[in-house]
């Protein structure tokens, strides 16, 4: 169940009386690691009050399309790009009517056109409107429309009708969440990826090193194993917890990266989203370094090349399909394109760390993706949770083209 940790859900409920069940769904999807934003219809406010969903979600509660201190903050469009699931539960013969129709007359249903995150259903009504034509009709529309239905399950109603027609039961539906990011695009594939910075000693104490937080790379490990790949992870020094069912190993420098690289091969894929630092001191000094006190004089660094960690696998004779990242400040898609080409790469992931809103150590990315015929393909700017399935659903699309 650890799939949905650190997973942004948002919760979608609607004004049926199953609404009082949402509250332990809140409850569990927080404990097993995801970030849940609650939106209420009017008709569920009447069944349970925003203030215990806020209590239990620990993030205000989202209930008006047009209120003007909610869209100064979180409005619906960045609602709608901060998702990976909209997960609507109670969702109601009404709710379900107005998303067939594509109504955007209230939040919910104006988020849910905005999404491009998966969106899952958990029907609660009497089993007769379960049963009745038009709602039959409307559920196998919203499926072929890609909308997963989770339930309805059967028992005694709230009314003391029985039959099928009542929400699943929190537990149930918080596994069903998790299943949602399971999927099989790179089973049987060995993916080897490397994330965050590398740092190269100038004494014991002091080192070059960069930004990067390895927030992409860990998204991209744990995307792939969703997709049923065996993930090896090389990481340089950060503060992230290993994603589930990903061999992690822990280096500092570049040399030590191409040498636990080297030692992970083969594999059927690359993935370097690693900031590998181009130069290292040339000496390092095996004591810390002083300053003259009598001296106003500055310190002189000799630095020489790093080896090119991603270059040189992509040389191999066993070369994996190889895939780039190239995080630039200006010339973005020029100096992209250059790098693919004189890396031997299949593909290069262009991401403009200019942009504090996408760069080094931001939760949100967008990129732009060069292939070996220079086509490109643009990823708007999403969670970087989000980008991650986005690229490894698009690599996993191009191994199949090769």
């Amino acid at each position: 169940m650890q799939r949905l940790f650190q997973k942004r859900i948002i919760l979608g409920i609607g004004g049926g009386i199953a609404a009082y069940k949402s509250a332990e769904l809140v409850r569990r999807l927080r404990d097993l690691g995801a970030d849940v934003h609650v939106v209420m219809t009017r008709g569920a406010r009447e069944f349970i009050t925003p203030l215990t969903l806020q209590a239990l979600s620990g993030n205000p509660v989202h209930m008006d399309l047009l209120d003007p201190n909610a869209e100064a903050a979180m409005g619906h469009i960045e609602l709608a790009r901060w998702a990976d699931l909209v997960l609507i539960a109670p969702c109601t013969a009404d709710l379900m009517s107005r998303l067939v129709q594509g109504a955007a007359n209230d939040l919910l249903t104006t988020l849910v056109l905005a999404t491009d995150a998966p969106v899952a259903l958990a029907p609660a009504m009497n089993q007769a409107m379960w049963r009745d034509h038009a709602t039959q009709a409307n559920a196998e529309l919203l499926s072929k429309r890609g909308f997963k239905l989770l339930g309805p399950g059967a028992g005694v109603q709230a009314c003391g009708d029985i039959g099928l027609g009542r929400m699943l039961e929190p537990e149930t539906l918080a596994q069903s969440a998790a299943d949602l990011f399971t999927q099989h695009s790179l089973t049987g594939k060995h993916v080897l990826i490397t994330a965050g910075p590398t740092r190269e000693a100038i004494d014991p104490v002091r080192y070059i090193t960069n930004h990067s937080s390895g927030k992409m790379g860990f998204s991209l490990a744990e995307a792939a194993a969703e997709a049923g790949a065996r993930v090896t992870l090389v990481s340089g020094p950060v503060h992230l917890p290993t994603p589930d069912r990903v061999t992690r190993i822990d280096i500092n420098s570049a040399r030590d990266m191409l040498a636990a690289c080297e030692a992970a091969m083969p594999c059927d894929i690359l993935i370097a989203a690693a900031a590998v630092a181009d130069y290292r001191p040339e000496v390092s000094a095996d004591h810390k370094l002083k300053k003259d006190p009598n001296s106003a004089d500055g310190m002189t660094l000799h630095l020489i090349r790093n080896p090119d960690v991603l270059a040189t696998l992509a040389q191999r004779a066993d070369r994996p399909f190889s895939v780039g990242f190239a995080a630039e400040t200006h010339n973005l898609l020029a100096y992209a394109a250059g790098k693919l080409r004189d890396k031997n790469l299949d593909l290069i992931v262009a991401n403009d760390v200019a942009n504090t809103d996408i760069g080094f150590n931001s939760d949100n990315n967008a990129i732009t993706v060069i292939d070996r015929q220079q086509q490109q393909t643009s990823f708007p700017q999403t969670s970087k949770s989000k980008i991650a399935r986005q690229l490894i659903d698009f690599i996993a699309t191009s191994i199949n083209k090769v």
